[in-house]
Protein backbone atom coordinates (compact mmCIF):
# COMPACT_ATOMS: atom_id res chain seq x y z
CA UNK A 1 0.00 0.00 0.00
CA UNK A 2 1.02 3.62 -0.21
CA UNK A 3 1.85 3.07 -3.88
CA UNK A 4 -1.62 3.78 -5.21
CA UNK A 5 -2.96 0.26 -5.82
CA UNK A 6 -6.13 1.11 -3.93
CA UNK A 7 -7.52 3.97 -1.91
CA UNK A 8 -8.87 2.57 1.34
CA UNK A 9 -8.31 4.96 4.23
CA UNK A 10 -5.54 3.97 6.64
CA UNK A 11 -4.12 6.08 9.47
CA UNK A 12 -0.72 5.61 11.10
CA UNK A 13 -0.09 7.79 14.17
CA UNK A 14 3.58 7.81 15.12
CA UNK A 15 5.60 9.20 18.00
CA UNK A 16 9.13 10.12 17.02
CA UNK A 17 12.17 10.12 19.34
CA UNK A 18 11.11 7.05 21.35
CA UNK A 19 13.99 6.43 23.75
CA UNK A 20 15.05 10.06 23.96
CA UNK A 21 13.98 10.33 27.62
CA UNK A 22 11.75 8.66 30.21
CA UNK A 23 9.28 11.52 29.67
CA UNK A 24 8.98 10.55 25.99
CA UNK A 25 8.73 6.84 26.76
CA UNK A 26 5.97 7.35 29.33
CA UNK A 27 3.98 9.42 26.84
CA UNK A 28 4.37 6.76 24.13
CA UNK A 29 3.14 3.97 26.40
CA UNK A 30 0.10 5.90 27.61
CA UNK A 31 -0.78 7.31 24.17
CA UNK A 32 -0.76 3.79 22.75
CA UNK A 33 -2.62 2.24 25.67
CA UNK A 34 -5.34 4.89 25.97
CA UNK A 35 -5.07 7.06 22.88
CA UNK A 36 -4.69 6.96 19.10
CA UNK A 37 -0.96 6.16 18.83
CA UNK A 38 -0.16 3.15 16.63
CA UNK A 39 3.62 3.41 16.11
CA UNK A 40 6.82 4.82 17.59
CA UNK A 41 10.24 5.45 16.08
CA UNK A 42 13.10 4.33 18.33
CA UNK A 43 16.43 6.11 18.73
CA UNK A 44 18.59 3.08 19.53
CA UNK A 45 21.52 5.16 20.82
CA UNK A 46 19.54 7.54 23.01
CA UNK A 47 19.87 7.65 26.78
CA UNK A 48 16.51 6.01 27.54
CA UNK A 49 16.57 3.47 24.69
CA UNK A 50 16.72 0.45 27.02
CA UNK A 51 13.61 1.65 28.85
CA UNK A 52 11.86 2.24 25.52
CA UNK A 53 12.72 -1.28 24.34
CA UNK A 54 11.25 -2.83 27.49
CA UNK A 55 8.07 -0.80 27.06
CA UNK A 56 7.91 -1.75 23.37
CA UNK A 57 8.05 -5.43 24.29
CA UNK A 58 5.16 -4.99 26.73
CA UNK A 59 3.06 -3.13 24.17
CA UNK A 60 2.62 -5.94 21.69
CA UNK A 61 0.50 -4.04 19.17
CA UNK A 62 2.72 -0.97 19.01
CA UNK A 63 4.65 -0.76 15.73
CA UNK A 64 8.21 0.13 16.77
CA UNK A 65 10.49 1.33 14.01
CA UNK A 66 14.06 2.58 13.72
CA UNK A 67 14.58 6.34 13.94
CA UNK A 68 18.05 6.60 12.41
CA UNK A 69 20.19 9.39 13.86
CA UNK A 70 22.91 10.83 11.62
CA UNK A 71 22.56 14.50 12.67
CA UNK A 72 21.65 16.27 15.91
CA UNK A 73 22.36 13.38 18.22
CA UNK A 74 24.89 10.79 19.37
CA UNK A 75 26.12 7.73 17.51
CA UNK A 76 26.10 4.06 18.42
CA UNK A 77 29.71 3.50 17.32
CA UNK A 78 32.73 4.93 19.17
CA UNK A 79 34.39 8.06 17.87
CA UNK A 80 37.45 6.06 16.77
CA UNK A 81 35.36 4.32 14.10
CA UNK A 82 33.56 7.38 12.69
CA UNK A 83 35.81 10.40 13.39
CA UNK A 84 34.73 12.32 10.29
CA UNK A 85 31.06 12.29 11.31
CA UNK A 86 31.39 13.79 14.78
CA UNK A 87 32.22 17.13 16.38
CA UNK A 88 34.59 17.74 19.29
CA UNK A 89 31.89 16.66 21.75
CA UNK A 90 31.44 13.28 20.08
CA UNK A 91 28.05 14.17 18.61
CA UNK A 92 26.78 14.44 15.04
CA UNK A 93 26.70 17.82 13.33
CA UNK A 94 23.69 20.01 14.13
CA UNK A 95 24.06 21.81 10.79
CA UNK A 96 22.07 19.65 8.39
CA UNK A 97 23.38 21.32 5.23
CA UNK A 98 27.01 20.97 6.27
CA UNK A 99 26.49 17.34 7.25
CA UNK A 100 24.70 16.69 3.96
CA UNK A 101 27.58 18.03 1.89
CA UNK A 102 30.05 15.93 3.88
CA UNK A 103 28.00 12.75 3.40
CA UNK A 104 27.68 13.37 -0.33
CA UNK A 105 31.17 14.54 -1.28
CA UNK A 106 33.61 12.82 1.13
CA UNK A 107 34.17 9.11 0.38
CA UNK A 108 35.61 8.40 3.83
CA UNK A 109 32.60 10.07 5.46
CA UNK A 110 30.26 7.90 3.37
CA UNK A 111 32.12 4.76 4.44
CA UNK A 112 31.87 5.77 8.09
CA UNK A 113 28.21 6.68 7.65
CA UNK A 114 27.54 3.20 6.24
CA UNK A 115 29.18 1.65 9.32
CA UNK A 116 27.09 3.76 11.69
CA UNK A 117 23.80 3.09 9.88
CA UNK A 118 24.54 -0.64 9.91
CA UNK A 119 25.37 -0.46 13.62
CA UNK A 120 22.02 1.20 14.34
CA UNK A 121 20.18 -1.53 12.42
CA UNK A 122 22.18 -4.12 14.36
CA UNK A 123 21.30 -2.46 17.66
CA UNK A 124 17.61 -2.55 16.74
CA UNK A 125 17.81 -6.24 15.83
CA UNK A 126 19.56 -6.95 19.14
CA UNK A 127 16.60 -5.36 20.94
CA UNK A 128 14.40 -8.30 19.95
CA UNK A 129 11.68 -5.99 18.65
CA UNK A 130 10.04 -6.53 15.27
CA UNK A 131 11.08 -3.78 12.84
CA UNK A 132 7.88 -1.99 11.84
CA UNK A 133 9.37 0.85 9.78
CA UNK A 134 12.41 3.06 9.23
CA UNK A 135 12.80 6.83 9.09
CA UNK A 136 15.48 9.31 10.13
CA UNK A 137 15.84 12.13 12.62
CA UNK A 138 15.27 15.48 10.90
CA UNK A 139 14.09 13.52 7.83
CA UNK A 140 17.70 12.94 6.79
CA UNK A 141 16.64 9.88 4.78
CA UNK A 142 15.66 12.43 2.14
CA UNK A 143 19.41 12.79 1.54
CA UNK A 144 20.39 10.65 -1.47
CA UNK A 145 23.41 9.11 0.27
CA UNK A 146 21.49 8.27 3.43
CA UNK A 147 18.58 6.80 1.45
CA UNK A 148 20.93 4.70 -0.68
CA UNK A 149 22.60 3.30 2.42
CA UNK A 150 19.24 2.54 4.04
CA UNK A 151 18.14 0.69 0.90
CA UNK A 152 21.39 -1.29 0.69
CA UNK A 153 21.55 -2.17 4.41
CA UNK A 154 17.96 -2.25 5.68
CA UNK A 155 16.44 -5.25 3.85
CA UNK A 156 18.88 -7.66 5.50
CA UNK A 157 17.46 -6.52 8.85
CA UNK A 158 13.82 -7.01 7.91
CA UNK A 159 13.06 -3.49 6.70
CA UNK A 160 9.68 -3.54 4.96
CA UNK A 161 8.40 0.04 5.33
CA UNK A 162 9.87 3.55 5.17
CA UNK A 163 8.29 6.91 5.89
CA UNK A 164 8.14 9.21 2.88
CA UNK A 165 8.16 12.73 4.39
CA UNK A 166 5.76 14.07 1.78
CA UNK A 167 3.46 16.66 3.35
CA UNK A 168 0.83 18.25 1.09
CA UNK A 169 1.23 21.93 0.33
CA UNK A 170 -2.25 22.51 1.75
CA UNK A 171 -2.42 21.15 5.29
CA UNK A 172 -5.96 21.11 6.74
CA UNK A 173 -6.50 24.05 9.05
CA UNK A 174 -3.15 25.67 8.25
CA UNK A 175 -2.51 28.98 6.57
CA UNK A 176 -1.94 28.99 2.82
CA UNK A 177 1.80 28.63 2.22
CA UNK A 178 3.70 31.56 0.79
CA UNK A 179 4.81 31.67 -2.85
CA UNK A 180 8.44 30.79 -1.92
CA UNK A 181 7.16 27.89 0.20
CA UNK A 182 5.06 26.59 -2.70
CA UNK A 183 8.03 26.88 -5.05
CA UNK A 184 10.19 24.99 -2.58
CA UNK A 185 7.51 22.32 -2.24
CA UNK A 186 7.37 21.94 -6.04
CA UNK A 187 11.15 21.41 -6.18
CA UNK A 188 11.05 18.96 -3.27
CA UNK A 189 8.21 17.12 -4.99
CA UNK A 190 10.57 16.08 -7.80
CA UNK A 191 12.91 14.39 -5.34
CA UNK A 192 10.04 12.85 -3.38
CA UNK A 193 8.75 11.29 -6.59
CA UNK A 194 12.16 9.75 -7.23
CA UNK A 195 12.30 8.56 -3.63
CA UNK A 196 8.93 6.85 -4.01
CA UNK A 197 10.03 5.10 -7.17
CA UNK A 198 13.25 3.85 -5.56
CA UNK A 199 11.37 2.49 -2.55
CA UNK A 200 8.70 0.89 -4.75
CA UNK A 201 11.34 -0.86 -6.88
CA UNK A 202 12.82 -2.26 -3.66
CA UNK A 203 9.42 -3.57 -2.57
CA UNK A 204 9.26 -1.23 0.43
CA UNK A 205 5.85 -0.16 1.79
CA UNK A 206 5.30 3.58 2.04
CA UNK A 207 2.73 6.13 3.13
CA UNK A 208 0.92 8.36 0.63
CA UNK A 209 1.37 11.51 2.71
CA UNK A 210 2.46 12.72 6.12
CA UNK A 211 1.27 15.44 8.47
CA UNK A 212 3.52 16.89 11.15
CA UNK A 213 6.40 18.57 9.30
CA UNK A 214 5.09 22.12 9.07
CA UNK A 215 3.59 21.86 12.57
CA UNK A 216 6.55 20.05 14.12
CA UNK A 217 6.35 20.46 17.86
CA UNK A 218 2.89 22.01 17.58
CA UNK A 219 0.72 18.97 16.86
CA UNK A 220 -1.80 19.91 19.51
CA UNK A 221 -5.48 19.05 19.82
CA UNK A 222 -6.77 21.70 17.39
CA UNK A 223 -4.27 20.70 14.70
CA UNK A 224 -5.11 17.01 14.96
CA UNK A 225 -8.85 17.67 14.84
CA UNK A 226 -8.44 19.77 11.68
CA UNK A 227 -6.35 17.08 9.99
CA UNK A 228 -8.67 14.24 10.97
CA UNK A 229 -11.74 16.14 9.76
CA UNK A 230 -10.30 16.17 6.22
CA UNK A 231 -8.44 12.87 6.22
CA UNK A 232 -8.09 11.71 2.60
CA UNK A 233 -8.19 8.19 1.21
CA UNK A 234 -4.98 6.22 1.07
CA UNK A 235 -2.28 5.87 3.74
CA UNK A 236 -1.78 8.93 5.93
CA UNK A 237 0.86 9.10 8.64
CA UNK A 238 0.53 11.71 11.37
CA UNK A 239 3.62 12.06 13.53
CA UNK A 240 4.35 14.12 16.62
CA UNK A 241 6.76 14.40 19.54
CA UNK A 242 4.77 13.60 22.69
CA UNK A 243 6.32 13.67 26.15
CA UNK A 244 5.20 13.99 29.74
CA UNK A 245 6.74 17.44 29.93
CA UNK A 246 10.27 18.67 29.09
CA UNK A 247 13.49 17.01 30.26
CA UNK A 248 17.14 17.91 30.77
CA UNK A 249 19.03 17.99 27.50
CA UNK A 250 16.25 19.02 25.11
CA UNK A 251 18.05 20.17 21.96
CA UNK A 252 17.91 23.87 21.19
CA UNK A 253 15.95 23.35 17.97
CA UNK A 254 13.13 21.72 19.95
CA UNK A 255 13.04 24.16 22.85
CA UNK A 256 9.72 25.59 21.64
CA UNK A 257 8.02 22.19 21.21
CA UNK A 258 4.76 21.71 23.09
CA UNK A 259 5.60 18.18 24.22
CA UNK A 260 2.95 17.80 26.91
CA UNK A 261 0.23 19.31 24.72
CA UNK A 262 1.14 16.95 21.90
CA UNK A 263 0.81 14.05 24.31
CA UNK A 264 -2.53 15.29 25.61
CA UNK A 265 -3.79 15.60 22.03
CA UNK A 266 -3.14 11.90 21.41
CA UNK A 267 -5.33 10.84 24.33
CA UNK A 268 -8.00 13.54 23.95
CA UNK A 269 -11.54 12.06 23.77
CA UNK A 270 -12.56 14.35 20.90
CA UNK A 271 -9.48 13.36 18.91
CA UNK A 272 -10.24 9.68 19.52
CA UNK A 273 -13.81 10.26 18.33
CA UNK A 274 -12.54 12.10 15.24
CA UNK A 275 -10.47 9.06 14.26
CA UNK A 276 -13.56 6.87 14.52
CA UNK A 277 -15.69 9.31 12.52
CA UNK A 278 -13.01 9.56 9.80
CA UNK A 279 -13.63 5.95 8.82
CA UNK A 280 -9.91 5.23 8.77
CA UNK A 281 -8.37 1.95 9.85
CA UNK A 282 -5.79 2.72 12.54
CA UNK A 283 -2.64 0.69 12.04
CA UNK A 284 1.15 0.62 12.35
CA UNK A 285 3.16 0.40 9.11
CA UNK A 286 2.99 -3.40 9.12
CA UNK A 287 -0.76 -3.14 8.53
CA UNK A 288 -0.52 -1.35 5.17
Amino acid sequence: MGTGEYRLKHLIVTADDFGRSPAVNEAVEEAFSTGILTAASLMVGAEAASDAIERGKRLGGLGVGLHLVVVCGRPVLPRSEIPDLLNADGAFDTNLVRAGFRYFFLPRARRQLAREIRAQFEAFRASGLELDHVNAHNHMHLHPTVLSLILSIGPAFGMRAVRVPDEPAAVPGAQTPSVPARMGRAFLGLWLGLMRRRLARAGIRINDRVFGIRDSGQMVRERLLAMLAELPDGVTEIFSHPARGPWDGVEAAAAHYRFEEEFQALIDPDVKSAVAVSGATSTPFRGI
